[in-house]
């Protein structure tokens, strides 16, 4: 279901310019095709971009269905039987492999590596990829035009009753 080496991906980025979603996508679904990889398993959000579009970008580049935010799975018989997290609670859906899964923080709990591990890692394989060579467009499509501080807020009042809060709500409020 996966692939049992360890890959890195060198790229000719600035160290100023950010990976973007869409590269990284297309990267992970690159490499899914070369390896006949059935099941991409990713984080919910980076850390940094916090978009949460990476996943889902590399479902729709490979075609695959997908799960967000998956807080359990389940896979029998190349069914995938996720619960995934929503705005108003936990909702059961089935897919089928190949699938891309973004996980929430409650599907897994943290292993901590012993040092036979650790060691054992360091022996595996780690296949190093330049991106070049994979003939990807890697270029950033969003740029930062600016970035400003929003406009300050006047300062509120304290009322003292209900009553006096639905006159000054009725009377005074801005209509947007």
């Amino acid at each position: 279901m996966g692939a049992d080496k360890g890959i890195h991906i060198e790229t000719d980025m600035r160290a100023d310019q950010e990976m973007q979603p869409l590269a990284v996508s297309k990267i992970l679904a690159h490499v899914a095709n070369r390896d006949s990889i059935d099941l991409v398993l990713l984080g919910k959000q980076a850390i940094d971009g916090d978009n949460c579009q990476t996943a889902p970008m590399t479902a729709g580049l490979l075609n695959w269905p997908q799960c967000t935010f998956a807080a359990s799975i389940n896979i029998d018989n190349n069914i995938i039987t996720a619960d995934r997290e929503t705005d108003i609670g936990t909702e059961k859906i089935s897919l089928n492999l190949p699938a891309v899964i973004s996980a929430d923080l409650r599907l897994n709990e943290p292993r901590y590596a012993t040092l036979p591990n650790i060691m054992k890692a360091k022996k595996k394989p780690i296949e190093i990829i330049k991106a070049s060579d994979l003939g990807i467009d890697l270029e950033p499509r969003n740029i930062i035009v600016s970035v400003e501080d929003p406009p300050v807020r006047k300062a509120g009042i304290e009322v003292d009753s209900v009553d006096t809060l639905i006159d000054k709500l009725k009377n005074e409020a801005a209509v947007i």
